[in-house]
């Protein structure tokens, strides 16, 4: 027996934060039944339908995307703007393992793996990701401090993080940072340089957890190997 939300998640349809979503907006059926409750079990011989689409297990993929600029981190847009998924070419329904802003670069993961999804994207497992930022203005002493130290945005404390000044323009007054974080709060690198009064000009994810850009160039994506993917539910085992 398997909760019904981590259940869905494994289909492959969304990820388990969307599934317990779509459970309490009584858009998931069992036996053709509604359930709303988080917390009701099936089993392989239940029906379980969202939106009266039968769900079904589908073979697990696992996609490292070099995003580029102008594309969201969504699988539908009302905007008309490009999707990130229209970037892979599969049939398979994914979607990507959080999110990075529109004008962001870099590495994300896509799949069909909701648990894994979920791992990486739960707080309590401090998956650490690197930016490297250009911002405006040259990052003082105080202000290189408080980054590490952790501010204050959107009322609450940012976690530890690690900062490396990079280099420093004097005739365009500009500084590229390298920032390593463990949370995933919405533009929290961008309001991080906000706090200490530094703009960020342009920002590019260089790693996830060990995973790192090399060999692709923008647009570029690879699927990931069976060892990396292990590796990555293994980061959310050792912090249990």
């Amino acid at each position: 027996m398997e909760r019904l939300q981590k259940k869905i998640a494994n289909s492959g349809y969304c990820s388990r934060r969307k599934a317990e979503e779509l459970i309490k907006e009584g858009k998931v059926k069992v036996n053709d039944i509604i359930v709303t409750e988080l917390g009701h079990k099936v089993d392989d011989k239940d029906q379980i339908k969202v939106d009266d689409i039968l769900i079904e297990q589908e073979q697990k993929v696992y996609y490292l995307l070099n995003k580029p600029r102008g594309v969201v981190c969504t699988t539908d847009d009302d905007k008309n703007r490009k999707i990130i998924t229209s970037l892979i070419d599969t049939n398979l329904r994914i979607f990507p393992v959080g999110r990075l802003d529109y004008d962001t670069t870099g590495i994300i993961l896509l799949t069909n793996d909701g648990e894994l999804s979920n791992l990486l994207t739960h707080p309590k497992n401090n998956i650490e990701k690197t930016y490297i930022a250009k911002i405006n203005g040259k990052l003082l002493p105080n202000e290189l401090m408080a980054l590490k130290k952790g501010v204050i945005i959107d009322n609450i404390k940012t976690q530890k993080a690690r900062v490396k000044i990079k280099s420093y323009d004097k005739k365009t007054d500009t500084s590229i940072i390298e920032l390593t974080i463990t949370e995933g709060r919405n533009h929290q690198v961008k309001k991080m340089f906000e706090r200490v009064n530094h703009k960020v000009l342009k920002l590019k994810r260089e790693r996830f957890a060990f995973l790192t850009l090399d060999g692709l160039a923008s647009k570029d994506y690879r699927l990931l190997t069976v060892k990396e993917v292990k590796q990555l539910y293994n980061l959310g085992k050792n912090t249990k």
